[in-house]
């Protein structure tokens, strides 16, 4: 099977094409062009190197989030648009998991941070064994020190990844003892690993279809929080 990614959840972009266990190839733009200026120039690109067409393509996967609101939006509408046309399986991957395929050669826990501002990241552990990995959490938004405190009470040798990786090693990585950063090729997040977490839902036969893909936020945007905001002062103003 072969399953075209893509990765817009944060600064970069990248495209990757993956066929059964071998990666035919991936491109990765980090160089400060929107991600609706390259994307799909990049999927061509990839397909005209590899000498494929879009007929070639069995599933479409995208990072469905958490990540970038817009970055996230981009990449699940062409990931939608590809699959479209040509009625293939469409999948969404959490972010999180993607980026920890990256290191999922790693024996030990895999630690995965995206910056989610505020004092806080986005955050996901799996275990990681003989290239295969397992959940230890859900993807949710947390501080700093609880990850820390998930990190200090776990025994096992921990990598961090992501583009959070850094601030939290920074912050308290080299207090926690096995705990390393990724080196950057390893830890940023990418469209390769997002082929393999698709490869993995589609192998357990997960509901991959356009209709049921939407992106996941893990929490409200800056509008509809000042929005609820808003609300709940306008509630307060009347019934005081």
């Amino acid at each position: 099977m072969r399953i075209l990614a893509f990765e817009t959840s944060a600064k970069a972009a990248s495209v990757a094409l993956l066929e059964g266990d071998m990666l035919l190839g991936e491109l990765y733009l980090n160089c400060g062009l929107t991600h609706s200026r390259t994307l799909l120039e990049s999927a061509q690109r990839l397909l005209e190197i590899t000498e494929l067409t879009a007929k070639d393509i069995d599933a479409v996967a995208c990072a469905a989030g958490p990540g970038s609101f817009t970055g996230v939006r981009i990449g699940v509408a062409a990931a939608k648009g590809f699959a479209w046309g040509r009625d293939i399986p469409c999948c969404g991957v959490s972010t999180l998991e993607a980026m920890a395929w990256q290191a999922s050669e790693f024996s030990g826990i895999v630690c995965c941070a995206m910056d989610a501002r505020r004092s806080q990241v986005y955050h996901a552990r799996f275990l990681a064994e003989n290239g295969t990995l397992t959940r230890l959490c859900p993807d949710c938004a947390v501080s700093l020190d609880e990850v820390r405190l998930a990190l200090e009470n776990c025994e096992k040798p921990k990598i961090m990844v992501g583009d959070g990786a850094q601030l939290c090693y920074n912050t308290f990585g080299t207090e926690i003892s096995g705990c390393m950063l990724a080196p950057e090729h390893r830890r940023m997040q990418r469209a390769s690993g997002v082929a393999l977490a698709a490869r993995r839902l589609l192998g357990e036969g997960a509901d991959c279809s356009g209709a049921a893909l939407a992106p996941n936020y893990l929490r409200l945007s800056q509008a509809e929080r000042e929005r609820a905001e808003r609300l709940r002062t306008s509630k307060e103003s009347v019934n005081g």
